[in-house]
């Protein structure tokens, strides 16, 4: 039940984001033909209004169509409703909806859960283990997704994500000597030893680390307390979503390998659906956030890369030649389908299911 809560949240954002672009496009009178949550074969379709909605085999995303993309189109090229006849600020919103719509629903799954579930109580103390990577210190150490952490060699960890950061100042700054943890699993306490990896002067242990929050909730005692916690939270998300994306081009050695694809996003969402609806309060947000984040990249087949071109234009004049975008976009494709293949094969040998298998 938890990997199919995650599954259909994860199926909801990629919903809402594609909806944005829809809606944008549908509110400003320029014609879409298609809608469609996933790529490749369709396995339901139905035409509505002269639109194409499908769900297809591969949920690595979606996308909405537009007849400028058809060449066999009944439509003429000159008609003001297509997109690309329409003025620059409008296919600037069309493009820049989905993250928009992203970012959006974000806030209102905050907003919502503080309004009619209640706002988290003050976090226990330490830090929670919500992932260990396969092969890394952590997971030789003995550490393991469900582990909290309290003190690091003799330190107390505090409360929340000032506990967070101070675990992860203290890691980075021991590569290559031996720390101490104090760890506590089912209610038992250990002191555990262990060395974090050397990478580049940078100590790394290969965990995924949050605040040890707790499944107590309490009612908003005002209208305001829910404002102001829906958007502390929301930029928390978004400014730790942006670092780690910037960290990713930054020094990529260091962080490619923490990259998740579609197979390990659902294991961490069904891991934190057992925490009950805060858990999926935070993964809805969390991935909401990620989503938009990551189409805002300036890279092709990503909303990101359409805004690119679109500036582009405007500083020339006039579009980029069509030629030159098929090579951008079908570049980008294979690169996100080989990027998709590798990632799932990596996630899922990384399954505990998996490696018990491996292991026998």
């Amino acid at each position: 039940m938890n990997v199919l809560a995650s599954l259909l949240v994860l199926g909801l954002l990629i919903f809402f984001h594609e909806a944005g672009h829809f809606l944008a496009a549908s509110m400003q009178g320029i014609r879409v033909n298609g809608f469609s949550i996933g790529f490749g074969p369709a396995l339901i379709q139905k035409q509505i209004s002269g639109v194409t909605y499908s769900l297809r085999a591969l949920p690595l995303g979606g996308f909405v169509s537009f007849p400028d993309d058809e060449k066999d189109s009944s439509i003429p090229k000159d008609d003001p409703d297509l997109l690309r006849n329409r003025p620059i600020i409008q296919r600037a919103f069309v493009i820049s909806a989905g993250v928009l719509a992203n970012l959006l629903l974000a806030w209102l799954v905050l907003f919502g859960q503080g309004s009619f579930v209640g706002l988290p109580n003050q976090p226990d103390p330490g830090v929670q283990i919500i992932s260990v990577q396969t092969g890394e210190v952590a997971e030789s150490s003995g550490l393991i997704a469900g582990d909290k952490i309290l003190s690091i060699s003799g330190q107390k960890l505090g409360r929340g994500e000032e506990a967070v950061q101070l675990l992860v100042r203290q890691i980075q700054s021991s590569a290559g000597k031996e720390i101490e943890l104090e760890r506590i699993r089912n209610n038992r306490d250990k002191i555990i030893t262990i060395t974090p990896k050397d990478n580049l002067g940078i100590g790394k242990i290969g965990a995924q680390l949050q605040p040890n929050t707790n499944d107590i909730v309490r009612p908003a005692k005002s209208l305001n307390e829910v404002f102001n916690y829906s958007n502390g939270e929301f930029l928390d998300l978004l400014t730790r979503t942006i670092s780690g994306y910037k960290g990713l081009i930054t020094n990529f050695s260091a962080s490619a390998k923490q990259l998740s694809g579609p197979v390990k996003i659902v294991e961490i969402g069904a891991e934190l659906s057992e925490k009950g609806s805060a858990g999926l309060v935070l993964f809805a947000a969390l991935v909401s956030i990620n989503l938009a984040v990551l189409n805002s990249l300036p890279l092709p087949l990503l909303d990101g890369g359409q805004m690119a071109l679109l500036i582009i234009e405007g500083i020339r004049g006039k579009p980029v030649p069509e030629k030159l975008q098929m090579i951008f976009l079908q570049s980008g494709f294979l690169l996100l389908v080989g990027l998709s293949i590798v990632l799932i094969i990596k996630d899922t040998t990384q399954l505990s299911v998996v490696q018990h298998l491996f292991n026998k």
